[in-house]
Order: structure tokens, then C-alpha cells, then sequence
């Protein structure tokens, strides 16, 4: 495996990250602001800053074919930016009409419309009205208990998973009459109504659900927990009830994101600070390795990481102070915010150290 490219931007915390298609531009959430990066060869240079938020910015997404770039932050405000031919970026308010924090963002694949999370118990699903030429939004309410903290959008541009702190990862239908054409049928039904429940799945310990992400088929669900296990779910039709759900408990820290590699691979990350590779099918998952190999013994626990908590006590009784052991073995220093696709042969994580680091698959 090839070593990791390493980019450590600046010392803040990354709220998320997001590549152009041609993976030549960078946006990176920091504090209240999006810095845009342009990328030549291995060189990270600083081309442009998105302001217009007033608090954090909790969320960024680049939609592909057009370029634009959508933005959410706790001020409760989304923006769509629009590069103009002066070189700078135009911004347009969406009309969210939540009154607590958004929390994520992300384009759908059709890139007609994007779906934002709020602590309001609300997914907004956002689209272009042409008449008053400006974006507003649908809320996603029922079943929604509580903060909505993860979102993923399914290959129909249709369905949304979406992850909750109520211990749920539930599939929503988000289509918008005049915008959608009306999808396939699939696993996850065939009338799909705006607002209807496909899928509600309930972590075994109600832990907070921070990821969501649909295979690549869009014929299954996985989403990860604070309780660090990672849940796969398949459905068997609609009014129908799962063909099988199979959960995996590790010994690592919480998980923050996952994506999914190939039907039968998903790669995890969060606060153990270094990606962690699964496989498995409808059958069984199992924890295969780390992509970080400095990392390796630690990420999975066990034996090793009981030895280095004995050793740390054993040198606070012998030494009367445990050894100054502030820098981790693994590449990224802190908990890991955001997985995304780099390409069809590599992965990006991001995280609260500001690093942007790029794996080879």
C-alpha cells in the first residue's frame, strides 16, 4: 500500500472537506469561513475565501458537474455559490426555515436539488425555483426525533438516509414533484411520496448515529455509532421486513463517517483517529485491517492497547508522572470528521488536527 499524501492545511479543526470532480480545487470548512484551495502536483495553495456565515460552518459540498458549492453552518443559513466570469463566487440564501443549527449538507447526485440537517429535527430537502429564482426548501419531519447529524443521498437522487442522536438511520423519501422524474422501483419500494418512511433501523444500544451512506447499488444501508459499531442493513422489499441486518462491534473508539469502497467493502474513521477497513456481505462483516499501518495495533484494541494503559500507569507509579507521549503513531493527530471519494482509487479524511490526508486503495 502506497504511503499516505499528508496535507496539513492550518492548526484549526476541519468541519468537512470536498474535492472538485477533477480533484484540482479544495474546500475546507474552517471556523466561520470556506477556504478554497488550488491544488498543483503535490503543492496546497490558498486561492479563495467563501465569507457570508456568521457561526461555524458545519458543512461543504462541491456538486460535480456544475461546480457549484453549497454551505451550512450553525447560524442556520445555507448558501449556494456560483463561480462568475470575474473569477469570484456569487452567493444565494436558501430559504431554510429552521431555528436551530444546521448541521450537514449534501448535493444530490442528479445535482438538481441538496438536502441539509438541523438540530430542529428537520432534513430540508432544497431545491432551484425558477419563478423566483431562488432556493428554497421542504422539511423532512416525521419520524425525526431529534438532531439530524449525517445525511446521504441514494444513486435515484430520491431516497435520503438519514442518521439521528435518537439512535436511528432511517431511508426518506425527498421527492419533489416538477423536479424528480419518478424513480425506478427498487428494494426500498416503488410510490415514493415525499416524506415516506423505506427504512427505519434502530441501533442495539440507541447510540447517536453519526454516518450514513448507501452501497453503491443503493440496495443497502450502512450508518455508524458512538457505541462504535457499524451497521449494515438490506432491505427485502417494501411492507417487507429486512433480508438482514448485521451489526459489528469493535474495540476502537467511535466512528464519525463511513463510505463505502465496492458493494463489499466500507471504510470507517472517527476518533481512534485512523481509517479502518470492512468486508463482508449479507452473511457476515468483520473488521479486515487499517489503512493507517502505524495504527494497526491500536485501531482494532485488544491485548495491545490494554498493554499500553498498563504501561502508562506503570510509569505514573514508578516515575510519579507518565512519559510526555503527546504525538500519536497514526498519521492524522485527532478524531477524523469526514471520509470522501478521491477519485476511483483513493479516499480524503479530514479532521479536527487540519489535515487533509489522501489513501491509496
Amino acid at each position: 500500500m502506497a504511503n499516505p499524501q499528508v496535507h496539513h492545511l492550518f492548526h484549526n479543526s476541519i468541519a468537512d472537506h470536498c474535492f472538485t470532480a477533477d480533484r484540482s480545487g479544495l474546500a475546507v470548512a474552517r471556523d466561520n469561513n470556506v477556504e478554497l484551495y488550488s491544488i498543483k502536483g503535490s503543492q496546497f495553495g490558498l486561492q479563495d475565501e467563501l465569507r457570508g456565515h456568521d457561526k461555524l460552518v458545519t458543512g461543504v459540498d462541491i456538486a460535480p458537474q456544475s461546480g457549484k458549492i453549497v454551505t451550512c453552518s450553525q447560524d442556520r443559513n445555507a448558501y449556494v455559490w456560483e463561480p462568475t466570469q470575474d473569477g469570484t463566487w456569487k452567493p444565494t440564501l436558501v430559504l431554510l426555515r429552521i431555528n436551530r443549527a444546521a448541521t450537514c449538507v449534501r448535493w444530490s447526485p442528479s445535482e438538481t436539488k441538496f438536502a441539509v440537517g438541523s438540530g430542529a429535527r428537520i432534513a430540508a430537502v432544497c431545491y432551484f425555483e425558477e419563478e423566483n429564482d431562488w432556493w428554497v426548501s421542504k422539511h423532512l419531519k416525521k419520524p425525526l426525533r431529534s438532531t439530524v447529524t449525517s445525511l446521504a443521498w441514494h444513486p435515484n437522487s430520491v431516497l435520503l438516509g438519514v442518521g439521528s442522536t435518537d439512535g436511528h438511520a432511517r431511508v426518506l423519501s425527498g421527492f419533489i414533484k416538477g423536479i424528480d422524474e419518478r424513480p425506478e422501483p427498487s428494494v426500498w419500494g416503488e410510490r415514493l411520496p415525499f416524506n415516506t418512511v423505506c427504512g427505519e433501523f434502530l441501533n442495539q444500544t440507541a447510540g447517536w448515529v453519526k454516518g450514513v451512506a448507501f452501497s453503491p447499488s443503493g440496495d443497502a444501508l450502512a450508518f455508524v455509532s458512538m457505541d462504535s459499531t457499524i451497521t449494515i442493513a438490506y432491505p427485502a422489499g417494501e411492507n417487507q421486513p429486512p433480508k438482514a441486518v448485521v451489526s459489528v462491534s469493535t474495540q476502537a473508539l467511535p466512528f464519525a463517517d463511513l463510505i463505502w469502497i465496492s458493494e463489499s467493502e466500507i471504510v470507517c474513521a472517527g476518533y481512534d483517529c485512523a481509517p479502518l477497513r470492512f468486508q463482508g456481505s449479507e452473511a457476515d462483516w468483520q473488521l479486515v485491517n487499517s489503512l493507517d499501518p502505524s495504527a494497526s495495533a491500536t485501531s482494532s484494541g485488544g491485548p495491545q492497547r490494554e498493554e499500553s494503559a498498563l504501561n502508562m500507569f506503570r510509569q505514573m507509579d514508578l516515575r510519579g508522572k507518565a512519559k510526555d507521549d503527546t504525538q500519536l503513531k497514526t498519521v492524522h493527530q485527532n478524531t477524523i470528521n469526514t471520509i470522501r471519494f478521491h477519485g476511483s482509487k483513493a479516499i480524503s479524511t479530514s479532521g479536527v488536527d487540519g489535515r487533509v490526508v489522501i489513501w491509496s486503495l
